[in-house]
């Protein structure tokens, strides 16, 4: 083993070092330029970093080289749907619903606003994902120029798309009345981003990419989070009228991932039975904490 070979990993944990060192110092400026007195604000902030973090955190077996059997995989797929789908309906459609009506819109007005809403934030996602070049764990290549980049990078990309509708559900949640389900929303949203980190770094880890890779991979891509947050409240600040939008169109978005990625995702090993479970598990754990703490 020569010198060159042992330099390497140091070269790239100093590269880590350097680059997580200025993006939390770039972080720090932001954070300072926002309104962060407006409690709306401060909230989404910390639902948004506790949901990166929590990303984060699901990263850390990977960097201990801990191995996981699909089955297991397939079953945190799962879960992260199953939470998913029951913060879309408790924490998102509902109060946009109790939004619209509160506005002035009858039964029938504030079904078709969130209805609309849903259908807009589904579309909206799908014209991101045609439109952004990165890598489905299923489907493979999608977007343009997708070819051209480095598989990494499409996987994060692909990440951060899914993190992006939670991002904006955080944030409008907090635009809105009640702080206390908000905190119920990004603490679900936490949870199954543990195993989604996990998810990321195993993917990169897979297609043959480092331990350090991985994880630091993992964890850019749950920096979309805050950031989505920011502007889901920076969006409903500007009128009320748009909160029972933003809500379901949040909705809306996450329900496209669920169904477009995830279960598929969770299935295609044939651990249908392993990934249902792990689904009910996390919608019923969702609806408990949406039940309790709102």
């Amino acid at each position: 083993m020569n010198m060159q070979t042992l330099r390497s990993p140091w070269r790239r944990m100093l590269g880590f070092a350097i680059f997580f060192g200025g993006a939390a110092v770039l972080v720090s400026e932001i954070f300072r330029s926002l309104p962060l007195d407006d409690p709306r604000m401060r909230g989404a902030l910390t639902g948004g970093a506790m949901a990166a973090l929590a990303t984060a955190l699901g990263t850390l077996p990977v960097l201990l080289s801990h191995q996981f059997s699909q089955r297991t995989y397939d079953t945190l797929l799962g879960f992260g749907a199953g939470v998913m789908l029951a913060a879309s309906s408790f924490s998102l459609i509902i109060p946009a619903l109790a939004s619209a009506k509160s506005l002035g819109a009858g039964a029938w007005g504030a079904g078709g606003i969130v209805g609309a809403g849903i259908l807009a934030g589904a579309l909206l996602l799908m014209l991101i994902d045609r439109m952004v070049p990165h890598e489905h764990f299923v489907k493979g290549l999608e977007g343009p120029q997708a070819r051209a980049m480095k598989r990494a990078w499409l996987f994060v990309l692909a990440i951060g798309l899914h993190n992006l509708p939670e991002g904006l559900a955080i944030g409008v949640a907090f635009a809105g009345t009640d702080a206390v389900a908000a905190l119920a929303l990004a603490t679900g949203i936490s949870i199954q981003d543990v195993p989604e980190g996990l998810v990321v770094a195993l993917a990169l880890r897979g297609v043959g990419y480092g331990r350090w890779a991985s994880a630091g991979m993992g964890v850019l891509s749950g920096l979309v989070e805050p950031v989505a947050a920011v502007l889901g409240v920076a969006v409903i600040s500007l009128s009320a009228s748009f909160l029972p939008w933003g809500l379901s169109a949040a909705a809306g978005a996450m329900l496209y991932v669920i169904s477009h990625e995830i279960i598929p995702e969770s299935h295609r090993a044939g651990h249908e039975t392993f990934a249902t479970g792990g689904l009910m598990l996390g919608f019923v754990l969702m609806m408990l904490l949406d039940t309790a703490l709102g």
